[in-house]
Order: structure tokens, then sequence, then C-alpha cells
């Protein structure tokens, strides 16, 4: 049932209950907007470089139980993850695969118009963090089928991987929760060198400066050998 609200989670549980209470006033007003401009069309990213709904499509719902089962996810696997890594890295991780599904529904079809809203494709990378992290640990399907977690993700995945070669129209972007559960085990699985390049560059960096010293110091040394050669001969 998770560990408890931890600061990003309860963060990012608010903020899709602020967006899903701005999708109701939007369809109040009778002129709805706010899913078209900040969902995510494949078509308006390539052609009209709406790179913004590439994040913002997360925060979008489109009814009570999607919000209410990702949000559940989210709580679930989300909490213990934040309380392992800490709240930055797996700030950066739940954006990670955000994003990343996202760019999987864009490059499998980027001329669709079809509008893609909810945090499932981040939920979907949260689940597989999850099932590596804490591969033996039970979960109760439906609260009542125990199963293992490395199971449980692997049939998620399986299910998710038929339904996309297999089903249209159904409403349900399953593509996006793959590309969610790729870009999270690229990641976790030896991506971190892909994604951080900060960290690279810190790195080279530090190896550089040392080497600078090293040098430094034998010159150093060197010296200090060779004037003692001389006091000693005179």
């Amino acid at each position: 049932m998770g560990g408890g609200w931890t600061p990003a989670v309860k963060t990012l549980v608010i903020a899709c209950v602020v967006g899903f209470l701005l999708q109701i006033f939007d369809r109040l007003s009778g002129a709805p907007s706010l899913a078209d401009k900040f969902g995510l069309v494949p078509s308006e990213v390539t052609e009209k470089y709406y790179l913004w709904q590439l994040v913002t499509y997360i925060f979008l719902h489109g009814g009570f139980f999607h919000i209410l089962f990702n949000m559940f996810g989210l709580y679930m696997f989300g909490s213990e993850l934040e309380a392992t890594w800490g709240t930055r890295e797996f700030t950066k991780f739940f954006f990670l695969c955000g994003i990343g599904g996202a760019l999987a529904s864009v490059l499998v079809s980027p001329h669709s118009f079809a509008l893609i809203i909810g945090a499932s494709g981040a939920i979907f990378g949260l689940l597989v963090a999850y099932g590596i992290l804490f591969p033996n640990r039970l979960i109760y399907l439906y609260m009542v089928i125990p199963i293992q977690a490395k199971w449980f993700v692997i049939i998620y995945g399986a299910i998710n991987f038929l339904s996309a070669i297999s089903v249209t129209n159904s409403g349900v972007a399953y593509v996006t929760h793959l590309g969610g559960m790729f870009f999270g085990f690229i990641y976790l699985k030896g991506g971190r060198m892909l994604f951080d390049f900060r960290g690279r560059y810190d790195r080279w960096q530090r190896n550089r400066l040392r080497r600078k010293f090293d040098v430094y110091y034998n010159e150093r040394r060197r010296d200090e050998d060779e004037n003692k050669s001389r006091r000693w001969k005179n």
C-alpha cells in the first residue's frame, strides 16, 4: 500500500488533481481548450513544435477513475521509491519516464491527431523500477491475489505490448505505457550515463584536474630531488 506520503509524490498528486479540476471548469465554460493545448497530440509536436505537450499531458486526465487509479499507483509505488532514492532522483526519474512515454507515442505515430493525456507513462516507469528494486515484494492484485512484483511487471508489460499491436481505437495509450517502461528500464539498467550529462562532465573535470595535479606534483618532486643532489655534490 506504499510507504506513506513523500514530498514529491504529494506535490505530483496535488498538481494532477489541480489539473483535473481545471479540466472540469474548462468543460463547464462551454469552450473547452485546455486538453487540446496541453494534452499530447503527436502531430502538433512534430509539425507545430508544441514541445511543452511532452510534459503537460502528464497532469491531465480523462475522467475520475482514470486519475484515481493513476494517483493510487503513484502513491503505492512512488512513495517507497522516493524514500529509497531521495526526492531529487525520484522526481528526475518520474519525468524521464513520462517524457519517454510521450516520445514513444510521437515516434510511433508522428502524424497522429489522437489526444493523449494522463500520468500512466510515468506510472508504468515507476512500476518497472519497483519490480527491479523490490522483485520479491508481494503485490495484491485486486486486493486479493498475491503476486511478486517482478511477475506483476512482466505480466502488465506483456498485456500492454499485445494490446499495442492488436487493439486499435481503444482509447488507451498502450504505446505511451510501454515507452515509460522502456525508458525507465534503460535508465536503471545502465542508461544513467546516457542521461547524466552533467555528472559525466563533472567526473571528466575532476579527472583532468587530478592529472594536472599529478604532473605538477611529479615535477616538483623531481626538482627537489635535483636540488638535493646538487647540495650533496657541493
